[in-house]
């Protein structure tokens, strides 16, 4: 599966970016392959591994504030990996070949 998550701190204050560091170092540091753009993180992997990761980078995050905000999107898609990569890469090749 991928869940491509955002997670952010309420209630404290306009500077959001050291909290988030921390739960991005949180998705980083577990090993599942993983992808940090401006709005969201994406992470890969099965099931229980991967909504511990966003568990524990939720509450790296409420370190930092009284309450959280979190928003995700899951593509649950038994028996595939890779496609973390694998989704943009058939993309890019549908780009080039015109369609």
């Amino acid at each position: 599966m991928i869940v491509a998550f955002s997670v952010s701190p309420l209630g404290a204050g306009d500077s959001v970016h050291d909290a988030v560091a921390a739960a991005v170092r949180v998705v980083r540091d577990s090993g599942l392959p993983n992808r940090t753009s401006s709005m969201f993180t994406e992470i890969e992997g099965e099931w229980n591994e991967v909504f511990e990761v966003v568990k524990r980078a939720a509450e790296a995050v409420g370190a930092f504030a009284p309450r959280v905000s979190l928003v995700l999107k899951a593509d649950v898609r038994p028996g595939h990996t890779g496609e973390l990569a694998g989704k943009l890469d058939r993309l890019e090749r549908a780009l080039a070949d015109g369609l």
